[in-house]
């Protein structure tokens, strides 16, 4: 990844919501979301929704897939990693067994590295 793109990632995570979004959609993995399911879990008016996720799929945070007459968001799982691999690429100076506690805490339980 590249310093233009990691900007792009983070500009678009800068909003709360967006924010809020894009962690939904994590959690809900390949499976993700249609809009309208995404307002009523955050709470949302859904074009206050659908600001926000133009927004984050622009950026390419999200993917969009038609489904019949609705619109089913997921989180680009590939750009999450990218981004934590960007973040992470010069821990501790090039010696990673020193940032092992760095690792495990970006990756979490059960989440390929």
């Amino acid at each position: 990844m590249e310093k233009p793109a990691a900007l792009a990632v983070f500009e678009s995570l800068s909003s709360g919501i967006r924010l809020d979004v894009f962690r939904l959609l994590v959690r809900k993995g390949p499976e993700g979301l249609v809009a309208g399911e995404i307002s009523a879990a955050l709470d949302l008016p859904p074009t206050n929704t659908s600001f926000h996720l133009k927004a984050l799929t622009h950026a390419g945070l999200v993917s969009v897939e038609q489904e019949g007459r609705f619109q089913r968001y997921r989180a680009n799982l590939p750009l999450m990693r990218e981004l934590i691999g960007y973040l992470t690429a010069e821990c501790c100076d090039g010696m990673p067994e020193r940032c092992e506690e760095t690792r495990v805490g970006a990756c979490g339980e059960g989440v390929k590295c």
